[in-house]
C-alpha cells in the first residue's frame, strides 16, 4: 500500500513525539492554576560554578563555509570583532588552521552576569581541505572584510591517471 503525504507527516509527528515524550518519564508536570508555583533561581555569586562548565580549557570553535569553483577552493569564516593582528592562519599538508583571540567581552567592573551568550577568548578551527590545493604564498589569498575572513586557494591540478598495460 502506498503512503500518502499525510501518512508520512503522521509518522514524522509520531517519531518526534516518541523522541521527546516517554511513558517512563518520572517527572510530573504541574497543572496550570493558582496552586502551581513559579521557581525563580537567585543569580549566582561571581566566581561560583553555575553548571555551565569551565570554558577555559576548551577553545571556542569557529564556524566556516567551504566551497569550490572550477579552479579555486574558498573558505569563509565569520570573524566579526576580530582584528587582523589577532588572527593566525596556517596551512600544512592540506590542513588549514584558523586561530585567534576574540577580546572585548570582559569588564573588570562586572559583579554578576545575567546573560552571557557571546564567546570571548581563544578560538581555533582545523580543517582537512576536501581537495588538494597549492600551499605557496603566491597561490593563497586571505582577506578580512566586514567581519568575514575569506581564504582563497588555487586548486592543485592533478595529472590524469596513466593507464598501465597488464603483461
Amino acid at each position: 500500500m502506498a503512503r500518502s503525504n499525510n501518512d508520512a507527516d503522521m509518522l514524522m509527528e509520531d517519531e518526534l513525539a516518541a523522541a521527546f515524550f516517554t511513558d517512563t518519564d518520572p517527572t510530573p508536570v504541574a497543572e496550570p492554576g493558582p496552586k502551581a508555583a513559579l521557581s525563580v533561581e537567585e543569580p549566582s555569586e561571581p566566581g561560583v560554578n553555575d553548571g555551565w562548565g569551565d570554558t577555559d580549557d576548551f577553545p571556542g570553535q569557529l564556524a566556516v563555509d567551504v566551497y569550490e569553483t572550477a579552479d579555486k577552493l574558498v573558505v569563509k569564516a565569520r570573524t566579526a570583532g576580530i582584528s587582523k593582528s589577532d588572527l593566525n592562519v596556517t596551512i600544512s599538508d592540506n590542513i588549514l588552521t584558523i586561530s585567534g583571540i576574540l577580546s572585548g567581552g570582559e569588564d573588570e567592573n562586572t559583579t554578576a552576569w545575567h546573560i552571557q551568550e557571546c564567546y570571548w577568548g581563544e578560538f581555533s578551527r582545523t580543517i582537512a581541505l576536501p581537495v588538494q590545493v597549492k600551499e605557496d604564498e603566491d597561490s593563497v589569498r586571505a582577506d578580512l572584510k566586514d567581519g568575514v575572513l575569506t581564504i582563497t586557494f588555487e586548486k592543485e591540478k592533478l595529472d590524469r591517471p596513466t593507464r598501465i598495460a597488464i603483461q
